[in-house]
């Protein structure tokens, strides 16, 4: 299994929304099925994110939205809002087929499942 990271800036505004886009912090597990990718997104509900798959390349893009409540007013914030995007290249053991994308509680989670033939398999020893 090979998964790269393509690189993307840390962030860099983003001109026509006049927000930052954030590289999202991301983990990686391995699994006997293939790869889960959780990557941290708040604020980022599932009819934001768009995930494109293209000549190995996996891109993910959210769009934040962070509402200010109408009866408050912020003092001191720490977090700032806006979009994200980060970038992985992927080896070609991957079925692109079945990649299935969830969001909850400001994560996404991918599970990129390995082609069948991708799989490894175990090998039983005999003795001679």
């Amino acid at each position: 299994m090979t998964m790269e990271l393509a690189s993307t800036p840390a962030a860099a505004p983003e001109a026509a929304r006049n927000t930052p886009v954030w590289r999202p912090l991301a983990d990686i597990q391995q699994t006997r099925e293939g790869i889960v990718l959780m990557l941290e997104m708040p604020g980022v509900a599932p009819e934001d994110v768009d995930i494109t798959l293209e000549r190995r390349v996996l891109t993910i893009r959210g769009r934040g939205r962070q509402p200010e409540p109408e009866a408050l007013r912020a003092v001191h914030r720490e977090y700032e809002p806006g979009d994200y995007e980060r970038a992985f290249t992927l080896s070609e053991d991957f079925d692109e087929s079945r990649i299935e994308a969830t969001v909850k509680d400001g994560v996404l989670t991918l599970r990129l499942p390995r082609a069948a033939e991708a799989r490894p398999r175990t090998i039983r020893v005999s003795a001679a």
